[in-house]
């Protein structure tokens, strides 16, 4: 009869050393990439499309989808960490698109309610980071909007990072009611609105965007594998560098944000020239 052995945990402690070694080699990879991007071009102000929570979630195996906003709620906190910690002044997440207004109340309310959570403990952050809620907010439910808007009023005047949330985005309909704002101050202020249209120049779409720190982006990433803008930040992002990353949200890692930047810093930008 063949000798068998039995080692009661031993697949279990292989598993911890293993995690353990495996998160040892990550953080030598993380000084690595650190100590060479120091002294190189960093973008001030990227933007990110958190793309791919609903794959993750099936991919985990998870039967509910909302498992996977959970997940990706969860990281924004992590990620405006890593931002901060890379010297970068401004991120713009797309939490909501005006798009995904349109789907069941089934599937919105939830996410509505995720966003709402993840929107409240960021600002609740002891971190110095002074968030504003940008997009077509009275497409919103009322209370939403609400919540969103009081949750940033509290991080007013900290300073330090500007993270501005995108929620019920679009970058078409952003250029429209840049349009509309720039009338609008024009006529209330007592002027013709044909000496606007006379001279109405690029400034005037400028100066009215959602957020008013937002003109410039440099760079812009997008999640879970998929290669194009989808209308985010149009206006903004005439010259930005762009890179799309095949990790699906939930499972983007500090590694991820810097290989991203490795990527920036090898880029010579040329607005057009």
């Amino acid at each position: 009869m063949p000798l068998s052995f039995s080692f009661p945990g031993l697949g279990r402690d292989l598993g911890v050393a293993w995690k353990a070694l495996r998160s040892a080699l990550e953080a030598v990879y993380l000084r690595r990439l650190h100590g060479k991007l120091e002294g190189l071009p960093r973008p001030r102000h990227v933007a990110i499309m958190l793309d791919g929570n609903r794959r993750w979630a099936r991919g985990a195996g998870h039967t509910d989808v909302r498992e996977g906003y959970r997940v990706g709620g969860a990281k924004v906190t992590d990620f405006l960490h890593w931002c901060a910690d890379a010297e970068i002044s401004h991120v713009t997440l797309w939490m909501l698109s005006d798009d995904n207004l349109h789907r069941p109340a089934a599937e919105l309310g939830p996410l509505l309610d995720i966003i709402e959570e993840t929107v409240r403990r960021v600002c609740a952050t002891d971190a110095p980071w002074e968030i504003e809620i940008i997009g077509a907010l009275d497409l919103l439910p009322g209370d939403t909007a609400r919540v969103l808007k009081e949750a940033a009023a509290t991080t007013t005047g900290r300073g330090g990072l500007k993270v501005d949330v995108a929620v019920g985005y679009g970058g078409r309909r952003e250029i429209v009611d840049a349009v509309r704002a720039a009338f609008d101050k024009h006529i209330r202020a007592g002027g013709d609105p044909r000496d606007l249209a006379a001279d109405f120049d690029l400034e005037h779409i400028t100066d009215n965007l959602y957020s008013p720190a937002g003109h410039d982006t440099d760079f812009v990433i997008r999640t879970s594998g998929e290669q194009r803008l989808s209308g985010f930040l149009l206006w903004q992002s005439a010259y930005a560098e762009v890179h799309f990353v095949d990790v699906l949200w939930p499972a983007f890692r500090q590694i991820d944000l810097l290989r991203a930047l490795r990527s920036y810093a090898a880029r010579e930008r040329r607005y057009g020239r």
